[in-house]
């Protein structure tokens, strides 16, 4: 086996992504010289021939929107945590030539979570139900010993998560987005909406608010995540699930445990405050 291996994050647009920094910080205070990771534009046409083009040399891919789905067909097989959203964001690429699928959103998820002292939680609110939102149940379904209650646009995407929270045995209550203000007061909000859909409720943040975590990285830090913080609750960000689910991706492509935690994210902070 070659001894230079090779890994990379793949999507569209890709251009902004993050993981090459924090992967190339593992790779150097692991003392992997003969690793690389680089980023490559690939939409849900080019996948196919992508993967198909890979060599021995390839351990490991990252995968961001839109390959997340469109990459399972691709695979030999797939983790039951990557199953139970059908999304793949990991796969790892076996000496025998096997594709092995996984999702380290989710356990990405709890983990920065636990690392801010959030392991259980009486109920809890999302905001937004695009694809973070199917992951964030997920990740509740091991936390939230209560109901979820999910602020939505649309009737279309109220069905979504119910239909989510059937299958990972979540109990969802579905709120209309007008009245997202009353998602604050739950002890662990967790916001997956794009930048700018969640400014408006910084007003609306309780005196003691709980836990947020906002899984925005930049523009960091968005408007709720600073109110939350001057009301003194906790907040983790992006940039932590970001750094969470890229450890799990590190130790499973390189085999090496644990990853260097501390190093990726410094290298992670570092690159924003570049930006």
């Amino acid at each position: 086996m070659s001894t230079h291996r090779r890994a990379a994050v793949l999507g569209s647009p890709i251009a902004h992504s993050l993981s090459p920094v924090l992967h190339r910080a593992a790779y150097a205070e692991l003392g992997l010289d003969g690793w690389s990771y680089d980023r490559f534009e690939v939409d849900e046409q080019a996948l196919p021939g992508f993967i198909e083009g890979l060599d021995g040399s390839w351990a490991g891919l990252s995968l961001t929107m839109p390959l997340k789905r469109a990459v399972i067909p691709l695979l030999d097989g797939i983790s039951d945590t990557a199953a139970s959203v059908e999304a793949v964001n990991t796969v790892v690429l076996g000496g025998d030539g096997r594709r092995t699928g996984d999702n380290t959103d989710i356990p990405g998820m709890a983990a920065a979570l636990r690392e801010r002292g959030v392991e259980k939680v009486e109920s809890a609110a999302i905001l937004g139900a695009g694809a973070t939102a199917s992951s964030a149940l997920a990740a509740l379904s091991g936390i939230c010993s209560g109901p979820v209650t999910a602020y939505v646009r649309s009737a279309a995407r109220a069905d979504e998560m119910r239909g989510w929270g059937e299958r990972l045995g979540v109990e969802v209550r579905i709120a209309d987005w007008a009245e997202a203000d009353r998602a604050l007061t739950a002890p662990l909000v967790i916001a997956t909406t794009p930048a700018g859909a969640a400014d408006a409720l910084a007003g609306a943040v309780p005196e003691r608010p709980g836990t947020l975590f906002d899984v925005l990285y930049e523009p960091w830090p968005t408007r709720l995540a600073s109110a939350w913080a001057e009301h003194g609750g906790a907040v983790v960000g992006g940039l932590d699930l970001l750094v969470h689910q890229a450890v799990l991706q590190v130790e499973q492509m390189t085999g090496r445990s644990p990853a260097p935690l501390a190093a990726m994210r410094k290298a992670g902070e570092q690159a924003l405050a570049a930006r």
